[in-house]
């Protein structure tokens, strides 16, 4: 059986998808249903980054979901990707979202109109730079979570996205005050990221409040793939379960390592990672060697 994973936020990059809405008309067609559901221009942003807002997150959600549902349903009409053989779908924070549209566990338009309130929401939950991120790299959540509780840090683990890679959400300034701290406990690198918050922590609580109404609206649909949480990283088939899950996901941790470890608990040997750039299997090789990967987010990926 296969696991299909997708990315999150990050992974965009200008002129992804391009070759797939050129050359299939399926993913043309998905592209406009789409922006006629959001009333977004996806393609000028996505394909030509018009107006320079391709990396904003009130955008660049809604895009990476579209090219990745672009190229998961692509795949499926052109008998690459075999529905029947898929058990377990899984994202990583808004690629839960896609993995739970390519289910068909939501529907399209409910997917991409919760998403493209998602980018919104988290877009304007608090004043730019006043919180950020940053990427940790040399050790794993335990040892980052000892460095920030001894030291008295206000800072919190948003993803545990493997064994050697941990990120950090935080006020600007804590997050500046803790770089020498965090190198001098054996951290190698401290790389501070382009966001305009800081994501999955506490400062999204009142965003993650207000989405967790639209997201109780939403209508599920029952089948029998099942679903990683990034919430809690159990495996999951009850949408009602699934669904509080979601309602819990901005304002905590991502844990993406604790997910792939349950892929490799059940006994999952084949992943396929679809959707722009190849991030999520780097980290998901940090953490196990025991999956034969795939990635596809171009048409020569397919061979």
């Amino acid at each position: 059986m296969t696991c299909i994973v997708f990315p999150g936020q990050g992974s965009q990059f200008i002129g992804m998808g391009k070759d797939f809405h050129d050359n299939y008309n399926l993913s043309k067609l998905i592209f406009e249903e789409i922006e006629d559901y959001t009333e977004i221009n996806l393609r000028n942003i996505i394909f030509y980054n018009e107006d320079n807002i391709l990396d904003t997150t009130q955008y660049t959600q809604i895009c990476i979901f579209t090219v990745s549902y672009v190229i998961f349903k692509t795949l499926l009409s052109e008998n690459i990707i075999n529905q029947n053989e898929i058990n377990i779908m899984m994202g990583h924070s808004l690629g839960e979202y896609t993995a739970l549209a390519c289910s068909n566990k939501i529907s399209l338009r409910d997917s991409s109109l919760i998403l493209k309130k998602r980018g919104e929401l988290m877009n304007n939950a608090i004043p730019p730079k006043q919180t950020g991120m940053a990427a940790l790299i040399g050790k794993d959540s335990e040892h980052v979570s000892n460095i920030i509780k001894n030291n008295d840090l206000e800072l919190e683990i948003a993803n545990d996205n493997s064994p050697i890679q941990i990120v950090i959400s935080g006020s600007i300034e804590e997050i500046n005050k803790s770089k020498e701290i965090f190198l001098k406990n054996d951290i190698k690198k401290f790389i501070l990221l382009n966001v305009s918050a800081a994501f999955h922590s506490h400062f999204m609580e009142e965003a993650q409040q207000i989405l967790s109404h639209e997201i109780e609206e939403l209508k599920f649909i029952e089948n029998k793939i099942k679903i990683i949480s990034n919430f809690d990283a159990q495996v999951y088939d009850d949408n009602e379960l699934i669904k509080n899950n979601l309602k819990m996901q901005m304002a905590n941790k991502v844990n993406w390592t604790k997910s792939v470890r349950r892929l490799e608990n059940i006994g999952e040997k084949k992943i396929i990672e679809i959707g722009p750039n190849k991030v999520l299997s780097s980290l998901i090789k940090r953490t196990s060697n025991n999956f034969d990967i795939v990635s596809i987010n171009e048409i020569s990926d397919i061979n």
